[in-house]
């Protein structure tokens, strides 16, 4: 059974303990910014204190770490790893018969439980903290709930197309609806057109006023049927016309490769985005380990001018990595590039300049 050594505990502790104060330090910062800053809309919306804790910063603490841990990894890594070689303590390491690659080992152990943490809570926990926290937004700082939505058109399920004019989310209201059903030729079977619907909760129904119905057979013989006042079952529910409930930051991702699944029998444009998501939550903590052995190569060598150069030459890595991320969504989102390459060509490149420091480092 592997045991670490008293090498690996004392690197490893000193990797975990720097990354969680590095982690309390930014975060403290962060909440005095963000407080200064919506400490007016929290007390017009009169937000308890007791609320603003709780509820608002207990969920953004965890989705702040997950978007910038590489980032806090990274400055971590540097800041620790450049006092260890400032103190020599790296080339006793070193003199004592360790080899480099050898002393790798605990940095290694350090990333692979930041990013396997980094992986479930991005997974599983928090989207969930996500939706408790637009909720929040939405009644204590300021609306961003879009409760009415126009020009309206997807594909329910195969062959059967969905179209209104606009839809009130609060009223669970369609304004000029129409259903059609095709057969596999194309050809339209079946349409049902009303001026408005609304949803009938205990029924679990749709109440629609100037209801028509118009059916064509295979010999192209047409049956029409009107009613004023008609209830009926479109197969759809109010969540399929309110767009606000496709926020895939808020799905589990569980939840978010159904939506994936049924928006690409929809044919509706979000499926880019959701993709991207989700890679960025599988894929994405692989960034942490990258960064770890970036920042080890950078600052294990002892310098003259110490842990200040270290930093600078470690930030702007660590930024030029966001930025590169940030570049290559914007390309899939807007462009050709796939969504899987968009979260995977950053790691890529970044991986091969890992390895090349890492090598070039012992030297």
């Amino acid at each position: 059974m592997f045991e670490l050594k008293r090498l690996d505990r004392y690197i490893l502790g000193k990797y975990l303990k720097t990354f969680l104060l590095a982690l309390a330090l930014i975060i403290i910062i962060v909440i005095t910014f963000d407080i200064s800053e919506k400490l007016d809309d929290f007390l017009e919306h009169h937000a308890s204190l007791w609320q603003i804790i709780s509820v608002y910063y207990l969920n953004f603490i965890p989705s702040f770490v997950i978007l910038y841990s590489p980032l806090f990894i990274f400055i971590a890594v540097i800041f620790f790893t450049s006092k260890l070689a400032g103190n020599s303590e790296i080339i006793a390491i070193l003199s004592s018969g360790v080899r480099y690659r050898r002393m790798l080992r605990p940095y290694l152990f350090g990333a692979l439980i930041v990013a396997f943490v980094i992986l479930i809570l991005g997974n599983f926990v928090i989207p969930r903290s996500n939706r408790t926290l637009i909720d929040f937004e939405e009644h204590y700082v300021k609306s961003k709930a879009t409760n009415y939505y126009s020009n309206l058109h997807f594909q329910a399920e195969q062959g059967v197309q969905i179209y209104a004019e606009s839809y009130d989310v609060l009223n669970r209201t369609a304004i000029r609806f129409c259903r059609e059903k095709m057969a596999p030729d194309g050809r339209i079977t079946r349409r049902e057109t009303a001026g408005t619907i609304v949803f009938d909760t205990a029924k679990n129904l749709w109440r629609c006023n100037n209801y028509t119905l118009r059916t064509i057979d295979s010999l192209h013989r047409e049956t029409l049927t009107f009613e004023v006042n008609k209830e009926a079952d479109f197969h759809i529910s109010p969540e399929d016309l309110n767009l606000l409930s496709t926020r895939v930051e808020t799905m589990t991702s569980p939840e978010l490769i159904r939506y994936i699944q049924r928006e690409e029998m929809r044919g509706t444009g979000t499926v880019k985005t959701a993709r991207i998501e989700l890679y960025q939550r599988l894929i994405n903590p692989l960034a942490i380990i990258v960064m770890t052995f970036i920042g080890v190569a950078i600052a294990a060598r002892k310098t003259r001018g110490g842990i200040g150069v270290h930093l600078a030459i470690g930030i702007s890595i660590a930024f030029a990595f966001i930025v590169f991320m940030k570049i290559t969504t914007v390309f899939a989102t807007n462009g050709d590039l796939s969504p899987f390459m968009a979260v995977l060509l950053p790691q890529i490149i970044f991986s091969i300049a890992a390895v090349w420091l890492i090598y070039k480092a012992p030297k």
